[in-house]
Order: structure tokens, then sequence, then C-alpha cells
């Protein structure tokens, strides 16, 4: 009834702030989040990629207590940039809606997302214990 970080030794240690893998256990609820951009509830898009990344997560953290869950019911998290030189920008946006929550992870440099102007798209699987 529980979903704990699983990194056992066998396996290399995470190479960043995320989980290799979490073991979701007994009854409970999932949620899949689909892609998030970084477009706000009125629908417009951010300016810049930092921007864009606060509002990507805050729709993630919006769905998740939409569901009554959050950053810690995360099991899974995928992440798509287009430019990697932003990659050192998105670490401390991440840190900021994650907190000390450490679930799955996949990091993505893609050519081009679904439009031309969206620079990172995430998106999240939460499992909440009954």
């Amino acid at each position: 009834m529980t979903a704990r970080p699983l990194n056992p030794p066998t396996v290399c240690a995470p190479l960043g702030p995320y989980s290799q893998g979490v073991l979701a256990e007994g009854r409970g609820r999932w949620l899949h989040i689909a892609g998030q951009v970084g477009v706000g509830a009125d629908g417009a898009l951010a300016q810049g990629f930092q921007a864009q990344a606060h509002a990507a997560w805050r729709n993630v953290a919006a769905m998740l207590q939409a569901a009554g869950m959050d950053a810690g019911h995360l099991v899974k998290v995928v992440t798509f940039v287009v430019d990697e030189t932003h990659l050192p920008l998105l670490g401390p946006v991440r840190l900021a809606y994650l907190g000390d929550a450490r679930p799955a992870a996949t990091l993505i440099v893609a050519k081009a997302l679904a439009r031309p102007d969206w620079l990172i798209e995430v998106e999240a699987i939460a499992f909440r214990p009954e």
C-alpha cells in the first residue's frame, strides 16, 4: 500500500535527483498526466525556457492537486526539452516542484515538440495508495 524508491546496488546510482524506479504496491489510485507544456490556465504561452518550465510544472502540480495528490505521489516523470543548453536551468525549476520527492525520471532532448514555440513538455504518472 505504498510507493517507495527502488535504487538497488546492482544498478548505477541515480545521476541526479530521481529514483531508478518506484515500486507501487497495494490497492490505490493511478493518475496519468498528459504532457504539460508552458501554457497557463488562460491559454497564454509563457515566454522563455524558465517561465515555460515553471508553467509546465505548475500544471503538473495542479493536476496532482485535483486528484488529491502531491509530488510525493509521483512515480514516473518524463521531461522533453528542445535545447540541451537549457538543461542547467531545468534542475532548479524541477526541484522547486518536487521537493524531496524522487520519482523515476527520464529526460529527452527532442528535435521539436508539437508546436515550434514550445520549449519543454512534462508528463507524469502518480499513485496514491488507498
